[in-house]
């Protein structure tokens, strides 16, 4: 049985299914994928992991995923499409907000197969949330496309919650430092905002010294301070290229930089390809993904 619903700028399918097919994925931004019934196992980039009833997972995009389902599974896919980012005609909510805050699930989601929620009361949300956006897209169609939108909303805000509170950013592993942890919260957070970032700031926020943060920070993450800040810069200019029409001239604006001219020489610096040649590989990549892809 599959049932299947647009509503731009998401898509809404449900599907049982006794053996994983193929799905078109262009222009996905990223799925969110509920199990409603069935046991199996999911892989993202050949990296394998047991579900069940109940399992929650993200799926980025340009990421090769699949499921191997040994009982009949019926899973429910919650798409948020780039076309949203695209073209907010009409919409309610502010797209430079919206694509903040999904680019911050891509840009510090770690990409590992396995449930994307560990709190089970956030859980229970999610699949109250999701079963409401279903019941909508069924009985009243285009007419619901607010409220959706709205629910989607509150489903974006549990993801972000949910990946704060694992620690999905690319910082210290067992590290018994929760300021460092705090540090880099606060710092993907205030990505957009180079006021914030100033070693000045941060030592006034976390009670350091001036001379302190920068070495503070190296010993913690490995990492100089201002590599970090422009590394994670650069994790959002490329979800930019390829997922939203952002100009050049906005990208260099929002995030910092002095012009497009350095946002270029700075993107080259670090991705080592420029900025065309990385948006025409990964437009290739939409289009050949291998195998292992859903």
């Amino acid at each position: 049985m599959q049932v299947l619903e647009t509503h731009k700028p998401f898509e809404i399918q449900e599907l049982e299914l006794s053996e994983w097919k193929q799905r078109p994925v262009k222009n996905n931004f990223f799925e969110l994928v509920l199990i409603k019934e069935g046991e199996g196992t999911q892989c993202i980039n050949y990296n394998e992991v047991a579900y069940s009833r109940g399992s929650i997972f993200l799926l980025p995009p340009l990421k090769c995923h699949s499921f191997t389902i040994e009982q009949p599974t019926r899973f429910v896919f919650l798409k948020f499409t780039d076309s949203f980012f695209k073209n907010t005609k009409g919409m309610s909510i502010i797209r430079n907000e919206w694509f903040k805050e999904a680019s911050y699930i891509l840009s510090n989601y770690n990409q590992l197969p396995g449930d994307i929620i560990k709190n089970d009361l956030d859980k229970r949300h999610m699949e109250s949330l999701i079963s409401m956006i279903l019941q909508e897209s069924r009985d009243y169609g285009q007419e619901s496309i607010n409220l959706i939108t709205s629910l989607m909303t509150s489903i974006l805000e549990i993801l972000i919650r949910n990946i704060k509170k694992t620690n999905y950013f690319d910082g210290p592993k067992n590290n018994t430092d929760d300021k460092i942890s705090k540090m880099l919260t606060y710092i993907n957070e205030n990505i957009d905002k180079t006021e914030l970032l100033k070693v000045e700031n941060l030592a006034d926020v976390f009670m350091m010294s001036t001379t302190y943060v920068s070495e503070y920070f190296k010993k913690q993450v490995n990492m100089p301070l201002r590599e970090y800040i422009i590394k994670a810069k650069l994790k959002l200019v490329e979800i930019r290229l390829l997922n939203s029409d952002f100009t050049l001239t906005e990208i260099a604006q929002e995030l910092g930089f002095t012009d497009v001219s350095h946002l270029s020489k700075t993107f080259k610096k670090y991705v080592g390809i420029s900025i065309r040649e990385f948006k025409n590989n990964g437009e290739y990549r939409l289009l050949t993904r291998n195998a292992c892809t859903g």
